[in-house]
């Protein structure tokens, strides 16, 4: 049987589940994440054909860039999802998750592009640019 992992936006409006073990949690530094959350992604990797969301008209979607989009709440303005249109993963935000999530960081990326205002200590890898 395989792991199942539940989850939802703020105002409970959006509500998933995803059947499978999430990738571990990866801090997002660019710029368009932190503008999207004040601060940075935390977010797990999971397989799209994992993914199930209650009601799929509930979630917004907008296109940040020319390959990816972002889902969020449009009742509450929570952000849930990062998806690249050519990727067969989608991002889940980690705060989105119901506890216990039994999730842990791994490791910061774009860490070039972090905001001036703040510094990452936790003593993780840190990478300039998405790690191939």
């Amino acid at each position: 049987m395989s792991e199942q992992h539940t989850g939802g936006c703020l105002c409970g409006a959006v509500r998933f589940s995803i059947r499978a073990k999430p990738g571990p949690v990866v801090g997002c530094h660019c710029s368009q994440c932190r503008r999207q959350t004040g601060l940075y992604y935390a977010a797990v990797n999971v397989p799209r054909t994992a993914l199930s969301v209650e009601d799929n008209k509930a979630v917004r979607w907008y296109r940040s860039s020319d390959e990816a989009q972002r889902g969020f709440c449009p009742n509450c303005g929570s952000a849930l999802f990062w998806q690249g249109d050519e990727s067969p993963e989608v991002s889940v935000l980690a705060g989105a998750f119901d506890e216990p999530t039994g999730l842990a960081f791994s490791h910061h990326i774009y860490c070039a592009d972090k905001g001036d205002f703040y510094e990452i200590t936790d003593g993780l890898p840190q990478y300039d640019i998405y790690p191939v």
